[in-house]
């Protein structure tokens, strides 16, 4: 019987995914620059006025295509619409060879599951010296790219006006204190192996000792040049420490193994 019970859920969640799906709906109503064949200059973006009408809250995004395969292209995130409405779907082409001939139109939760493509729409977009956007872009562009920018500002306001739980903060304290430890055992651990071991094992020992003394080095020599040249060092020692210990482990590992060449 729980069988039968779970099977029906199964089936009626299904049933309603797909009403859902259905009752949300896209449509292309203009582009800039316009035309079926467009031609964009470096670091121009490709414009699309989406047309929207859904029953429940979704994300919208242009997916640019080329021969059914995604195309190399930087494009559009998405914040959440309901209702009706414009939405606005963009991108570039990331390198001068890339085109598109087509753009999906997908509409979902951002899930693989809960996102489907809606529309495709057919228009080439290559790039070349002449662009075809000589005309001021239109009114749409730039009203709909503030309410997104404005959206996009009250969402990240939101969430860090959100109190930490007590949960996410043992988790980052959690994360810190092995970080400062993986940092501190990239130092400890060569230093031990050169006080502790013999013969080449100690040579061995020197190779991750070495490794932390030049990233240290190297440090310091570019930020006396540029002082902001190195800000993200305390990355660049994590993982130098993490190498470092985990040849030491592999190290130790070796030495139980082959204990007389450690004599």
């Amino acid at each position: 019987m729980r069988h039968v019970v779970l099977a029906l859920l199964t089936v009626l969640w299904f049933c309603g995914a797909g009403g859902a799906r259905a009752q949300a709906t896209v449509q292309v109503l203009e582009t800039y620059p316009a035309g079926d064949d467009v031609t964009l200059a470096r670091n121009q973006n490709f414009y699309l006025r989406i047309g929207y009408s859904t029953t429940q809250p979704v994300q919208i995004w242009a997916h640019p295509y080329f021969q059914g395969k995604l195309a190399r292209v930087g494009s559009n995130p998405s914040r959440e619409y309901a209702g009706s409405g414009d939405a606005l779907g963009w991108f570039f082409l990331m390198t001068p060879d890339v085109q598109v001939d087509e753009v999906r139109i997908a509409v979902g939760d951002g899930s693989v599951a809960g996102t489907h493509e809606l529309l495709s729409y057919p228009v080439r977009v290559s790039s070349g010296d002449s662009a075809d956007a000589a005309a001021a872009p239109p009114e749409w562009v730039a009203r709909l790219s503030a309410i997104d920018k404005a959206e996009q500002r009250a969402a990240y306001e939101k969430r860090m006006s959100e109190p930490v739980t007590p949960g996410q903060m043992a988790l980052f304290n959690g994360f810190m204190l092995s970080m400062l430890v993986l940092g501190l055992a990239g130092f400890a651990a060569p230093a031990w192996g050169l006080y502790r071991w013999r013969g080449g094992w100690r040579l061995a020992a020197a190779v991750p000792a070495v490794l932390m003394a030049f990233v240290v080095l190297r440090i310091i020599a570019g930020t006396s040049i540029d002082p902001t040249s190195h800000n993200l060092w305390p990355f660049e020692i994590l993982i130098a420490g993490a190498l470092s210990t985990g040849a030491m482990i592999v190290l130790a590992i070796a030495r139980r193994l082959w204990p007389e060449q450690s004599a």
